[in-house]
């Protein structure tokens, strides 16, 4: 029986991460602030001392739609970067960090897995370095200070019928998507509707991925709008006093985290905005600062590419001013054959014709992101059920389109298994055939925005909006016409629905709801049924985790 992700992590030979800093990046001891001796912040006055540096080469890693049958888009990242590291390059990787709510829900923990994770495989999965802790205290105080600005009646008066600003909390739970907050008298205050959403889904969190530093950081809390006086007038969190404690909790926080990988490779995970309802890339300052550092740096975006790749280009890119070099898509066999039409219960048999029906949705996603103008390679992520015919099926496919695909064993052999495809993927990024552009202007109006990502993105013939949704974008327009926007959709299809497997086409794409953040920079869309707070499973992976009776923890994956 193979082991568990947790099994090999436990079993890794981990190096000091200040020699890991040291050997590998050049960091100097003093630069590192310790969690620790295998984890580590990169203080921000080293990092900033490194702006005159070359930078080295972005190579962003996406995917195809996932599936119940796994995709792996972590586990490549790792697997990428290890093999590079192999083939002589001087490589690191970017990650996000991951929510507990997925890691206690249903989609387990975010560092890899088999032999190409990022270790220390618990602590980063579970508390790590108190990062997202810190976003969401500072996102609460600032709610706080809302209610407690309201309570006593303090100038600018906020009408409290018109409070935006929610609560969150790092846990799935629908339970607190709606609540009425305030009850019990007087002395609580005035009872108003209220909410909370996942902390990866806060504006602060999208705010803390995209600043430049503690300065930008201060001034874009600043501009958060937490609602409304009573001539509809926005109130800022400026208004309420909140950006100057809210930076303060955030302070150590917004420090680049270093940690290593199995094979005692750099990396830094740090932040982790949701794809599906944000933008689903790691902090701009941790990608920079790698940059500076690397001369290959290998980063991830979360979900399939008609997500976290279209934020990553449209939003991140567009904000921060990187510009990717190339791209791999990760692929399953059986992923591919789901999208095939093949149930979960079947995936171990071989069956050709559905993966080359599947691979209708890969193609869409290499079509995607060459409309960026970015090279792409396809990592077929091996599986032991693979058979040689199935993956033969993709490579075709694959090259099909002009792009090359290759078979890569991370998973069991670690950076030996990514090393054809390391290759490769390091001579895309060095050939400067790279040309790339955001899908769409800053000048083009919202909802063109909305409906070019809809049409050239997701395959839909239009989107559709009512009368309060069409209001909301005219209104809208005339102060932030100029952002980008964040679209909030289902990761498990290009449509709303997520049963729709495939490549569709002939649907239309709903907008229930559309989302100021002001500090962020961009407008988010609410699409379909998606929701900005998770609810657990029936069976959530909570009900297997537990101390063992050596105090090791056991279930996490």
């Amino acid at each position: 029986m193979p082991k568990s992700d947790i099994e090999i992590a436990r079993e890794a030979t981990m190096k000091p991460v200040v020699e890991v800093g040291a050997s590998k990046l050049g960091i100097p001891a003093d630069a590192l602030l310790n969690y620790g001796p295998h984890k580590a912040k990169v203080s921000m006055e080293y990092a900033e001392s490194l702006a005159d540096r070359p930078d080295g080469k972005l190579i962003l890693v996406t995917a195809i739609t996932p599936t119940p049958a796994g995709e792996g888009k972590t586990t490549t990242t790792v697997g990428l970067g290890d093999g590079m590291n192999r083939i002589g390059k001087k490589a690191m990787i970017c990650l996000r960090e991951p929510s507990l709510g997925p890691c206690f829900g249903m989609k387990g923990g975010a560092a890899g897995g088999g032999y190409a994770q990022v270790v220390p495989m618990e602590d980063i999965n579970l508390h790590f370095t108190g990062d997202f802790h810190a976003i969401g205290i500072a996102h609460n105080l600032l709610s706080a200070l809302v209610d407690n600005h309201i309570y006593w009646g303090t100038e600018p008066a906020i009408d409290s019928r018109r409070v935006s600003w929610k609560r969150v909390v790092d846990m799935n739970d629908r339970a607190l998507r709606e609540i009425t907050n305030s009850l019990g008298g007087v002395a609580n205050g005035f009872p108003r509707s209220d909410g909370f959403d996942i902390v990866v889904a806060s504006e602060i969190m999208a705010i803390f991925c995209l600043s430049k530093n503690l300065e930008d950081l201060t001034e874009r809390l600043g501009r958060i709008v937490v609602g409304q006086n009573r001539d509809r007038e926005p109130i800022y969190a400026r208004d309420v006093k909140g950006p100057g404690p809210m930076s303060v909790l955030l302070k150590e926080a917004i420090a680049p985290n270093l940690v290593q990988t199995l094979e005692n490779n750099p990396a830094f995970v740090h932040g982790g905005p949701f794809a599906n309802i944000a933008h689903g890339c790691n902090t701009a300052i941790a990608t920079k600062t790698a940059l500076k550092l690397a001369d290959y740096v290998v980063t991830e975006a979360g979900f399939g590419a008609d997500l976290g790749a279209e934020k990553f280009f449209d939003i991140k890119c567009r904000l921060t001013g990187l510009k990717p070099d190339a791209a791999v898509i990760v692929a399953t066999v059986r992923a591919l054959k789901m999208h095939g039409g093949v149930a979960k219960g079947d995936l171990g048999t071989e069956n050709v014709d559905a993966v080359k029906a599947g691979c209708e949705n890969m193609i869409r996603h290499i079509r995607n992101v060459k409309s960026f103008g970015v090279p792409v390679t396809v990592a077929v992520n091996q599986f032991i059920t693979d058979t040689d015919a199935e993956v033969d099926a993709i490579k075709v496919a694959a090259e099909a389109e002009g792009i090359k695909a290759f078979t890569a064993s991370h998973w069991a052999n670690g950076g030996a298994g990514t090393e054809d495809l390391a290759h490769h993927v390091c001579a895309q990024a060095d050939s400067g055939v790279a040309d790339f552009q955001p899908i769409y202007p800053d000048d083009m109006s919202l909802r063109d925005k909305v409906k070019t990502i809809a049409q050239k993105i997701y395959g839909a013939d239009d989107i559709s909006c009512d009368g309060a949704i069409e209001k909301q974008f005219e209104d809208l327009q005339k102060d932030y016409g100029h952002f980008p926007v964040c679209m909030a959709k289902t990761q498990y299809s290009f449509s709303t629905d997520p049963d729709l497997k495939g490549a569709p086409s002939g649907f239309t794409i709903p907008i229930r709801e559309l989302r100021l953040s002001n500090g962020a920079g961009f407008i988010v869309a609410v699409t379909g049924a998606i929701m900005t707070m998770p609810g657990l499973p029936r069976v959530p992976s909570a009900n297997n985790i537990y101390l063992g009776e050596n105090g090791q923890i056991e279930g996490l994956f």
